[in-house]
C-alpha cells in the first residue's frame, strides 16, 4: 500500500479558516488571499484525502463529519509548524489587538515591544473589547489582546492566560455643551442624575458595561441603554451629540469634535487591564510583548493604585493572580 502523499499546511490552514468561520468570504478576509484561490485549496484538499469536508449551499456552509474529524488534527498540524518555524526564528507576524487606534495603553506596549524585538514583525488589530477579542483569541486570529481579565466567562478565562498591565483612571467624555464640562475633573457624586452610555447591547464589549454598573451602583448614575452601535469617530460623535449621554471611558481616551475628556474622582476609580493571550502561545515576539509590559509599568508606576481609589474586589483579586 503506497504511503500518503503529505498534505500542504497552507491548504490545512485554509480548512480551519472556513471550519472556523463557516464563511469563504470571511475566512478569506482573515487569510489576506482571494475568495476563489481560498476555494481552490479547500477542493484540492479535499480531492487529495478524498473526501468531502464541507457542505455547500447558496445560504451556509456546515462541516461533514469527516470536516469534524479533521479539524482537530489540522490544529494540531498548524500548531506545530508555528512552534517549529518559531523555534528557528521564521516566526509569522504576531497579531495584538490593541482595542482601538487612540487609546494609549495597548498602543504603547506595542510600540515598546516592537523596539525590544525590531527583527520580528508586530501587527496591530482592532477587536474593540476584550470579550470580542477572546473568542479570536482562543481560535488563534489573534495571539493577544488588552482588557479587563475579570470581566471574561470562567469559561473564556480557564484557556487564556494574562499579565498585569495597568490600572487605568476612568473618565467621562462630555458634549462641549454639557454643564459639567467646564469642570477640570468631574466628581462622581457630580453625574447623580445623569445617563451615561457604557456600551450596553455591545456584544464585543460586556465587560465594560458590567464594570460601569458597579461604578454607578449606589451613586443616582444610570447606565444608558443600548446605543446604535457607531463605528468610527464621525459616526460616534453625531450618535453623541443626538444622545447627549456622557459617555465612560478612560483619560487616555482621544478628544474628538467638540467633546472634552474629564477625570472622574472623589474616588478616582480605575479600570484593571491586562494583557491576554491563549495559553499555549509559542511566538519569539511574544516574550518582547510580555518584557515591554514589565518595563512600562515598572517606568510608568501603571499598577500603582491611589489612596482611596475604586477598583471592585473581584478585580483586585484577579489582577493579584496571573502568569
Amino acid at each position: 500500500m503506497p504511503a500518503p502523499a503529505p498534505v500542504d499546511p497552507r491548504l490545512l490552514r485554509a480548512f480551519v479558516a472556513v471550519a472556523e468561520d463557516l464563511h469563504f468570504t470571511r475566512a478569506a478576509a482573515r487569510l489576506y488571499v482571494a475568495q476563489q484561490a481560498l476555494s481552490r485549496d479547500v477542493r484540492r484538499l479535499e480531492r487529495e484525502l478524498g473526501v468531502e469536508l464541507f457542505v455547500r449551499t447558496t445560504r451556509q456552509v456546515t462541516l461533514t463529519a469527516d470536516g469534524e474529524r479533521l479539524l482537530p488534527y489540522a490544529r494540531r498540524v498548524l500548531q506545530a509548524q508555528d512552534e517549529l518555524l518559531a523555534a528557528f526564528g521564521q516566526a509569522r507576524p504576531l497579531l495584538v489587538d490593541v482595542n482601538s487606534p487612540g487609546l494609549a495603553t495597548g498602543r504603547l506596549v506595542l510600540e515598546r515591544a516592537r523596539a525590544l524585538a525590531p527583527e520580528h514583525e508586530l501587527m496591530a488589530r482592532y477587536e474593540s473589547g476584550l470579550t470580542g477579542a477572546a473568542g479570536e483569541l482562543l481560535a488563534g486570529r489573534l495571539d493577544a489582546s488588552f482588557g479587563r481579565f475579570a470581566g471574561l466567562a470562567p469559561a473564556l478565562r480557564a484557556g487564556l492566560g494574562h499579565q498585569p498591565v495597568r490600572y487605568e483612571p476612568m473618565a467621562v467624555v462630555l458634549p462641549g455643551g454639557h454643564p459639567l464640562a467646564r469642570l477640570p475633573e468631574v466628581p462622581l457624586a457630580a453625574l447623580a442624575g445623569e445617563t451615561v452610555y457604557a456600551g450596553a447591547g455591545n456584544p464585543r464589549t460586556p465587560e465594560w458595561t458590567e464594570l460601569a454598573h458597579r461604578l454607578f451602583e449606589g451613586r443616582g448614575i444610570d447606565v444608558a441603554p443600548p446605543a446604535p452601535l457607531a463605528v468610527g469617530d464621525e459616526e460616534f460623535q453625531r450618535i453623541m451629540d443626538k444622545s447627549g449621554n456622557p459617555v465612560l471611558a478612560v483619560v487616555s481616551f482621544p478628544p474628538m469634535g467638540s467633546t472634552v475628556v474629564r477625570p472622574l474622582v472623589d474616588p478616582v476609580p480605575l479600570s484593571p487591564v491586562s494583557l491576554v493571550w491563549r495559553k499555549g502561545l509559542v511566538h519569539p515576539a511574544f516574550d518582547a510583548l510580555r518584557r515591554a509590559v514589565t518595563q512600562l509599568v515598572a517606568e510608568e508606576r501603571w499598577l500603582r493604585i491611589p489612596a482611596g481609589a475604586w477598583i471592585p474586589d473581584a478585580d483586585a483579586a484577579v489582577m493579584a493572580v496571573h502568569d
